[in-house]
């Protein structure tokens, strides 16, 4: 299994490549490799002893245009192997056979900074109307971090439970803070799309 990570959200990607490989991964950085080592690579043993399933990090491979274009030999390799590039060229002929071989290609862009007072109004328009809040999402989804967001989901909802236990009835913000915990845990644990999970919780905040 081959996945392929770039964007210049370097950080991101760093996470992505331990939720997929683990720990103690092996390393190769694509500029020092020969087409004569992808068999060693993709087909063999691990180097720390044993068989069964490796996992390897390839980075900066495109740089190699050599080995590049012998990476398709190996799309059904048995080890768990992600390639991480800073830029992809899409016009290239092993990106388009990629593509079209079923591997998975993910892209981290550097997302812009989420606008607090944004937020704030995400929360209120979401506790008056799911359906609105959704469309508000959608005109905001392309240029915001999704985990970012939340964060600040968070940041607003404990200053309005702050409010509310001033005033003596906070059983709303408990249950909206209970539920952006629960939020949290779905986005780094399940392989949906965050922003489905989003618009989930924003849906089930009415009433």
């Amino acid at each position: 299994m081959i996945k392929i990570f770039y964007g210049e959200d370097r950080m991101a990607i760093s996470e992505a490549v331990v939720q997929e490989l683990g720990s103690g991964y092996e390393v190769f950085e694509g500029e020092k490799l020969l087409p004569a080592d992808l068999p060693s690579i993709f087909q063999g043993t691990t180097l720390f002893g044993g068989g069964g399933e490796r996992r390897i990090l390839l980075k900066d491979l495109g740089e190699n245009t050599a080995v590049w274009e012998k990476v398709e030999e190996y799309f059904d390799t048995e080890h768990r192997v992600v390639i991480w590039e800073t830029k992809l060229d899409k016009r290239t002929a092993g990106y388009k056979k990629m593509k079209s071989s079923g591997v998975e290609i993910r892209e981290f862009a550097i997302r812009a900074k989420t606008d607090v007072r944004s937020v704030f109004g995400l929360l209120e328009v979401a506790l008056r109307d799911g359906e609105a809040a959704i469309k508000l999402v959608e005109s905001i989804k392309l240029e915001q971090d999704p985990y970012m967001l939340v964060g600040l989901l968070v940041t607003q909802t404990l200053k309005r439970l702050e409010v509310a236990e001033k005033c003596g009835n906070s059983v709303k913000e408990k249950k909206t803070l209970a539920s952006l915990a629960a939020l949290d845990l779905k986005m780094k644990s399940s392989s949906l799309d965050p922003w489905v999970l989003i618009e989930a919780f924003l849906l089930s905040l009415k009433g």
